[in-house]
């Protein structure tokens, strides 16, 4: 019964619950309560430690995690990625000599992030490389069947 109570909770409910448990239980209760619920003891010691810094109101945050986790965006970590990114479409753009606004490229995504990557030595994602040619008003270039 405790291994599917475990299975339903949040990480830090499953922090604190393994650490409620292991508490119960006197001398070895960390490890025991870590080869029945199937986590670490380390988890449990960190569930221990959150318990005691609890806070004597009700008003604990909603987040489970700590802010400021995850990869930073790209255009923290390199911020020159524009010029550069507009570097290497320059000998690959066309356009609208009408409208302004509409460019495209020849290229493709994946070619673009590996010209990034040599030319540059920045590492990106087609995803960036979506988000910046979107940024900069640029179109891929489709080839399209026209019907007869």
């Amino acid at each position: 019964m405790m291994q599917q109570f475990y299975a339903t909770l949040s990480e830090k409910d499953r922090r604190r619950y393994a650490a409620i448990e292991a508490r119960k239980l006197e001398r070895g209760g960390v490890t025991c309560i870590a080869r029945v619920l199937g986590c670490g003891r380390s988890t449990i010691q960190a569930g221990m430690k959150e318990l005691s810094h609890l806070p004597e109101k009700k008003e604990m945050a909603q987040r489970i995690r700590k802010p400021g986790g995850g990869r930073n965006p790209y255009y923290d970590t390199c911020p020159d990625i524009d010029e550069q990114f507009l570097a290497v479409l320059r000998d690959h753009t066309a356009g609208d000599p009408m409208r302004e606004d509409i460019r495209w490229t020849s290229l493709t995504p994946r070619e673009i992030a590996e010209r990034l990557a040599q030319e540059y030595q920045v590492k990106v994602t087609e995803t960036v490389i979506h988000k910046l040619l979107e940024k900069h008003n640029y179109r891929l270039r489709k080839a399209q069947k026209n019907e007869r």
